[in-house]
């Protein structure tokens, strides 16, 4: 499955540097991580979209300058199917970013979008009156009791100023287990810890939060 990141900092940082250390994790990944990938940064106070058909290993990441908010997604897709770059994450709806790694089996929700991924966007924007958090706590419960099987369905949220994670999986807990890393400076999240850091801390299985 995916391989996720975001970074969000007080100063700016560097954008290729943070996308190398996804790249990494999403080259040596024991499931293949290169149907494609995508970006989101903030410009300016303004969301910026990057997404690329080809292995994040293989793209020129010296092209980004700094941010002072990143997502990353590198993609596998579930059964090999439907490689498109409009399928890559992140998905955005201002003022969203999302992002998604797992696999659901036997979903039973009617929501518009070209992949499973973008659905349960949509979805959990269907509940969202104003409180993104309340919104995906419920999106969540509706769709574990409307999903036969989820292997894991890990969900990153962002907005200009705040992240929300759920993290759910019923199996492989070393793979699935996001890992989150933070002081005041700054916050990093990720599918699996990044070389460089160490402190890296486990987000617990069935959680949602918030990082404000």
């Amino acid at each position: 499955m995916c391989r996720l990141l975001l970074v969000r900092a007080s100063a700016e940082f560097s954008i290729p540097e943070q996308l190398e250390r996804l790249a990494t994790i999403s080259k040596h990944s024991k499931e293949y991580q290169g149907h494609g990938w995508g970006c989101a940064y903030l410009e300016n106070g303004r969301w910026k979209l990057y997404k690329d058909i080809k292995p994040i290993w293989e793209d020129d990441l010296s092209r980004f300058g700094k941010t002072t908010l990143l997502l990353g997604h590198a993609r596998s897709a579930y059964k090999d199917e439907g490689i498109t770059v409009e399928n890559n994450m992140p998905f955005y709806d201002d003022p969203y970013v999302f992002i998604f790694n797992g696999e659901l089996r036997g979903v039973r929700i009617s929501e518009r979008g070209r992949i499973g991924a973008e659905k349960v966007f949509h979805f959990i924007q269907r509940f969202n009156q104003g409180d993104m958090l309340r919104a995906l706590e419920k999106a969540i419960n509706v769709i574990r009791k409307r999903t036969r099987y989820i292997r894991a369905m890990n969900i990153v949220i962002a907005d200009r100023t705040t992240a929300y994670v759920a993290s759910v999986f019923n199996e492989d807990p070393e793979y699935f287990t996001m890992q989150y890393r933070q002081n005041p400076e700054r916050l990093l999240i990720a599918s699996a810890a990044l070389p460089g850091d160490d402190d890296w801390q486990p987000i617990e299985n069935h959680t949602v939060r918030v990082f404000p």
